[in-house]
């Protein structure tokens, strides 16, 4: 075949270095372009990791083994020769920012898989522009324990050094750090903060992502069902971490009562881990751990028995008398004030086209506690006579004393506490709303009924109520459904998708997943498209975000779906990347 010139920059000879001219034939493989390259260059050095960067195509020249010919390089290719690992900041959830080498030419999927690995290997991580980097990981295996500490940790002093910046909780933020972030206003803002998440399924490069640019790695996918606090000490950290800022940064909406306690928590848990710096398992929490592990659940349980149903009499908010079926697939969430005495309770229970709401309203703090224990029990496909019923009933009632006020003294934190800065421990609107005088004396006597926790307590009951919350696990995307002409908010849950009426906020249609017949996307037009039981179809473009990132979210959750605890060792890559990687994935 005739020879041609082609040029090619090698990023190691400088910025402002020529391109190497090549003399090539279109049947010549790639590994025998790179081997001209590294004669030419005469620069003696380990060159196995860099590889081709072809700048119009925006992809790598992976397959060394492919010719010039096959690939379609021609002539006017600009081509770059650079090292395939680089320089990139990590911000972590906790406000640390570490400058690592990360891989930029496998997809974000491996790349963040190399880097949790570095980090203690967490789960449901993924990466985004400015704001995440965000996947799914998971535990290869149970790591072993050294001096308390996984034991890869424990190598080098240097590692040694970074577990213990990975596993320590950061004090309250400085009251000008908390106003100087971006605060989201309405829906749409958040709708706009969840639309950055980079594509698994593409690499850095191919993302727009340079070498030492700053990406944000954050907890993604809401499904926290193998935490276990001896083992897990790095991934709870940074958990807690990512929930306190978005109860700060009111990226998830609370009530009042609730904020005062999450701010009596984070006052209890900066003010415990200057004595108990790392989170340990005392034999109490080893001993309440499954309980704890169940309240941090997304994923329902019961899913192989078959519905065990319950009967719930209960009266509605008209103070009818009315009789339901309360089985599994139902969803539970509070709505409780104790200062106002308030006290409902948020069912969402399945029908063919969507999800029907409803509200019990109870008449006092012990009904509560025994009718949310039931209802919880139902939704899991249990019965009243389930051995778990006191345990959960004693359970709720812990959850209202500490939004309880306490009247008495302040014990060992006096109300003139100095230590106390309610500006770094409640979201910046109750600072504008309250003053500091107002707001100390009731994080204090929230503080009274948490004050007894270990740091590790803590911060697993801080992550139940976050959890707990309505809009827990909610991302939110604006988008157009087909027919309309007007847009709308989708909300993304771990279980379900929620048709939001972007004008008033009102929830219009709840979709489940495990009603979903067949979902797919219309690449061409950008549209999701998704067939539900009872020949319920529904299609969208979306506005805020890629539908890549939707199709993503949704694929991932199924997926999630999937996975247990006795399989949560190991990470079937290849179907989950048949369910989110869309047309990448072929």
């Amino acid at each position: 075949m005739a020879a041609w010139d082609l040029s090619v920059t090698v990023e190691d000879l400088g910025p402002d270095a020529p391109p190497v001219t090549l003399s090539v034939a279109s049947d010549l493989h790639v590994g025998g372009v790179i081997l001209k390259l590294v004669e030419k260059t005469q620069i003696k050095r380990d060159w196995s990791d860099h590889a081709l960067w072809w700048e119009q195509k925006q992809c790598w020249l992976l397959r060394t083994a492919w010719t010039l010919e096959k690939y379609g390089i021609h002539a006017d290719a600009k081509l770059f020769f650079m090292p395939q690992h680089k320089p990139l900041r990590l911000c972590l959830p906790n406000g640390i920012t570490l400058r690592l080498r990360a891989c930029f030419s496998n997809p974000v999927f491996q790349t963040v898989m190399g880097i949790c690995r570095m980090l203690s290997e967490p789960q449901l991580l993924s990466l985004s522009h400015s704001v995440f980097l965000s996947f799914f990981l998971s535990f290869l295996s149970r790591p072993c324990l050294y001096n308390g500490m996984p034991a890869h940790f424990a190598d080098s002093p240097q590692m040694e050094a970074i577990y213990k910046m990975l596993s320590v909780t950061q004090p309250p933020p400085a009251p000008e750090v908390v106003a100087k972030q971006y605060r989201p206003a309405s829906v749409v803002d958040k709708a706009h903060i969840h639309g950055r998440w980079l594509n698994s399924s593409r690499c850095l490069l191919q993302q727009g992502i340079q070498e030492n640019d700053r990406v944000w790695l954050r907890f993604k996918f809401y499904a926290f069902y193998d935490i276990e606090p001896k083992y897990d000490v790095v991934r709870l950290t940074q958990l807690y971490e990512q929930a306190r800022w978005a109860i700060l940064l009111e990226d998830i909406d609370c009530t009042e009562e609730e904020m005062m306690l999450f701010g009596a928590l984070q006052y209890h848990i900066s003010k415990v881990s200057q004595s108990e710096p790392q989170m340990m398992s005392s034999n109490a929490a080893m001993d309440d751990l499954e309980s704890a592990l169940q309240s941090l659940e997304v994923k329902m349980e019961g899913e192989s028995s078959s519905a065990s149903e319950m009967l719930v009499r209960y009266k509605g908010l008209l103070n009818v008398g009315l009789i339901f079926i309360l089985h599994t697939g139902c969803e539970v969430a509070p709505d409780v004030n104790v200062a106002a005495q308030k006290f409902l309770i948020r069912l969402l229970i399945p029908a063919p086209e969507g999800m029907n709401e409803v509200y019990l309203r109870c008449e006092n703090e012990q009904q509560y506690a025994q009718w949310m224990a039931a209802c919880r029990l139902g939704s899991k496909g249990k019965t009243l006579a389930d051995s778990s019923f006191q345990n959960e009933i004693q359970s709720i009632r812990s959850f209202l004393a500490m939004q309880k006020t306490n009247s008495g003294s302040h014990g060992n934190a006096p109300a003139n506490d100095e230590s106390i800065n309610t500006n770094s421990l409640v979201s910046p609107r109750y600072n504008k709303k309250y003053k500091t005088k107002q707001l100390t004396p009731r994080i204090l006597d929230a503080y009274q009924n948490v004050a007894q926790l270990s740091l590790t307590d803590a911060v697993m009951r801080f992550l139940q109520i976050w959890q707990s919350l309505p809009d827990f696990g909610l991302s939110y995307v604006v988008v157009r459904f087909k027919g309309s002409r007007k847009d709308e908010v989708l909300g993304v849950a771990p279980n379900r998708l929620i048709r939001i009426d972007l004008g008033v906020g009102d929830v219009v249609k709840t979709w489940r997943y495990n009603n979903m017949k067949q979902w797919n996307v219309n690449w061409d037009i950008r549209q999701l498209a998704i067939e539900f039981e009872g020949n319920v179809n529904i299609a969208f473009s979306c506005v805020t975000a890629d539908c890549k990132i939707v199709h993503e979210f949704i694929g991932g959750y199924i997926f999630m779906s999937t996975r247990s605890r006795e399989k949560s060792s190991t990470l079937n890559e290849e179907l989950f990347h048949k369910l989110t990687g869309g047309h990448e994935a072929l």
